[in-house]
């Protein structure tokens, strides 16, 4: 029973040490690359295991790349394996780029790569441009009416400018900033629509794509649609605006008059007040003269006359100028 634990025990380490060989020596990857006619050294593939770097994708990528006339640094390519790069999509872009004649380098590509962009799409799209639709973009014209126009921009993937370059976004409120313009500096909405290529000769004109990582081959109008009357809504506005204006200071007129009456109103029944005050004033002081002999009976009897007489001739001057206003 000893003797066949023991045979069990080697047995387990045979495999576990086979195991541990084929892991750091992956013999069926290297005859592949050595057929390919890609030389690596066993040493490496064991010190591509120990800096966690997986062989297959370093040794396909260098196989492809040979295959394609490339020749390509395998520390480089671990390197930039480490640094959280694709290996694989830098690999394909470099062969994409090789065969469209494109100036790219594995050190651009790297940086691309790890910019965050995808740089074989980028390859792509330098060989085969994109066409971007652009929301509707709305504009008011000089007359007053507003256009609302769509756009479909065609770009190609500018390489040098991939690293730093800004995106598609950027293209796209550029390109909606230049149809606003040019549609705001036309004098009737009737001439963009009738030439609605002068949008485009303007818009590219101003070299939108300056700082971005595109090229802007074209920028054509698929569609432009009529909106509001914008400058009558804002003449209806100002009208409002000017009635309730009015109104408002009529408001502010009728108070004014309104408090001007009533303070005349107080006025007046303050001098009536006055006057009764003095009225009832008046037989005191005949009372005190009589008292002081300053007025005797004559004297009173002559003033009643006179106010007789006065009373009587305002009577008589009121009667006369009524009946020559009815005559």
């Amino acid at each position: 029973m000893e003797g066949i634990g023991l045979i069990l025990i080697l047995i387990v380490a045979a495999i576990f040490v086979l195991w541990l060989f084929f892991y750091f020596i992956p013999l069926g990857l290297w005859f592949s690359a050595v057929f390919a006619r890609v030389y690596v050294p066993i040493g490496q593939l064991i010190g591509m295991r120990i800096r966690k770097v997986p062989p297959a994708i370093i040794l396909n990528a260098l196989v492809s790349a040979t295959k394609a006339g490339l020749k390509l640094n395998q520390n480089e390519m671990e390197a930039h394996y480490l640094a959280g790069g694709n290996v694989r999509s830098v690999v394909n872009a470099l062969i994409s780029a090789d065969k469209a004649n494109i100036d790219l380098d594995f050190k651009a590509a790297t940086a691309i790569d790890l910019a965050g962009r995808n740089v074989l799409e980028a390859v792509q799209m330098s060989v085969n441009p994109k066409v971007i639709n652009t929301p509707p973009v709305t504009a008011v014209a000089k007359d007053g009416i507003q256009l609302i126009a769509k756009a479909r921009v065609t770009v190609r993937a500018n390489i040098k400018q991939l690293v730093g370059g800004a995106g598609e976004d950027t293209v796209l409120a550029r390109v909606g900033e230049g149809i606003v313009s040019s549609i705001g500096s036309s004098e009737s909405h009737k001439k963009v629509l009738e030439n609605p290529d002068f949008i485009s000769r303007v818009v590219l004109e101003k070299g939108l794509d300056a700082g971005t990582a595109f090229e802007i081959l074209s920028i054509d109008i698929a569609d432009i649609d009529i909106g509001k009357n914008i400058g009558a809504v804002l003449q209806m506005d100002q009208a409002n605006a000017d009635k309730n204006i009015a109104q408002a200071k009529a408001e502010e007129r009728r108070a004014m008059a309104v408090a001007l009456e009533q303070e005349m109103k107080a006025k007046a029944q303050e001098a009536r007040a006055k006057v009764i005050e003095a009225e009832v004033k008046i037989p005191l002081a005949m009372a005190e003269a009589f008292k002081a002999g300053n007025l005797g009976i004559m004297d009173y009897y002559r003033m009643k006359n006179i106010e007789a007489d006065t009373n009587m001739r305002d009577s008589i001057s009121g009667d006369s100028s009524t009946k020559g206003s009815k005559k």
